[in-house]
């Protein structure tokens, strides 16, 4: 199949999602696209704007991330064989490989409500790979569209050129998508042009309406006047009435309204508490308790300040880097751990060095995380 059939057939997946909205527009409705070239991401995006839950099986895992970008389930079979041949196309598979992936459509059918197969090997008939069994395993009502009906199909039971019907499953195996195209784009334009004329009167009672929206922007020349461009059409009152969103410059961050703490009786009486308890440590404390003391209390005020402050869109990454500036209380509890065993310092600095790395291994994991998210 060459390129400008592959290409016809995606345009017919989007001629036909009328045709499959009944079926891909619940809730609870599962497609299944089998085959990620053009067409099958043409198939993709169609069930997926028609709010269907999509998933996608293809022989190359080159077109993972592809499926996945467009919001569907990327199925695949672990065996470690690449399916990737000349020309984008997939290769035949080993014996096992298939083994494994007609276990994973035979599970498939069972579940998914529409199957659209795309499948095909350059030069050779089309694999089969939903049989006659898979075929009576899916609920009446289900769908099969078959894309390469015509190289053979990829169903057992398709009958290429034509629609059949098989315990309840429809299955579609048309050939001539380029003929179709034609006469498709005919009958929407003509019907359009139909719902056109019919809001103008007909042939009965033909006139022209310049309160209908649609026909006065339409409405080029009248009786020898030019009527173009068309007036703006005023917003309903209810319209007016809507708020309007509120539109963010793009790379701006909106900083969030805060209200200010109510600060009641108990606030007051904590922290009247706190301050006694400083004070009496700092009678009793040792000198050199107590300026550790001092620096720590301030870091204390600092650093609620500092991530207080900070929009909450960027409290993720500032975290991550602050738990890897964290480093620096490594060097700290190292320098403590030189002392005796049973000291309170070195029991204290060895439970630092121990927390402290665990900050310093997580922010960087989340920082790596975050950096993959945005890399394509």
């Amino acid at each position: 199949m060459n390129v400008e059939q592959e290409r016809s057939r995606s345009v017919w997946m989007e001629k036909a999602a009328p045709e499959l909205e009944p079926l891909a527009g619940e809730a609870e409705t599962d497609v299944l696209v089998i085959g990620a070239g053009v067409a099958g991401l043409a198939a993709i995006g169609a069930a997926r704007g028609l709010g269907a839950i999509v998933r996608a099986f293809d022989t190359r895992p080159a077109v993972r991330e592809q499926v996945q970008s467009m919001g569907a389930e990327f199925l695949e079979v672990e065996v470690g064989e690449d399916g990737a041949g000349e020309g984008g196309y997939a290769k035949e598979m080993s014996a096992e490989f298939i083994a494994r992936e007609m276990a994973l459509f035979a599970e498939q059918a069972r579940d998914v409500d529409i199957i659209i197969t795309t499948a095909l090997i350059p030069g050779k008939p089309a694999p089969v790979l939903l049989t006659q069994d898979m075929v009576n395993s899916m609920r009446p009502g289900s769908v099969i569209v078959d894309l390469a009906a015509e190289n053979g199909g990829n169903c057992a039971l398709t009958r290429p050129g034509q629609v059949i019907e098989h315990r309840g499953v429809t299955i579609i195996g048309y050939v001539d998508l380029l003929s179709r195209l034609a006469p498709t784009a005919s009958q929407l334009y003509g019907t359009n042009l139909m719902h056109f004329l019919a809001d103008m009167g007909g042939a009965k009672s033909w006139h022209i309406d310049l309160d209908d929206p649609v026909v006065r922007g339409a409405l080029v020349l009248k009786d020898g006047e030019l009527m173009w461009p068309p007036p703006k059409v005023e917003p309903s009152p209810q319209e007016k009435k809507a708020k309007k969103p509120t539109t963010i410059p793009p790379g701006e961050l909106v900083k969030p309204e805060k209200k200010p703490p109510e600060r009641g009786t108990s606030s007051v009486v904590i922290l009247a508490l706190i301050g006694v308890l400083l004070g009496g440590i700092g009678l009793v404390a040792p000198k050199e308790l107590l300026s550790h003391l001092t620096v720590f209390v301030l870091a204390c005020f600092v650093g609620w300040q500092v991530v207080w402050n900070v929009t909450p869109a960027l409290h993720t990454p500032l975290m991550s880097v602050t738990n890897a500036v964290s480093g620096i209380i490594l060097v700290g509890g190292m320098l403590q751990i030189s002392g005796r065993l049973d000291a309170a310092a070195t029991i204290l600095g060895a439970i630092a060095v121990l927390v402290a790395t665990i900050n310093v291994a997580g922010g960087f994991l989340v920082t790596q995380r975050m950096l993959k998210m945005f890399q394509r």
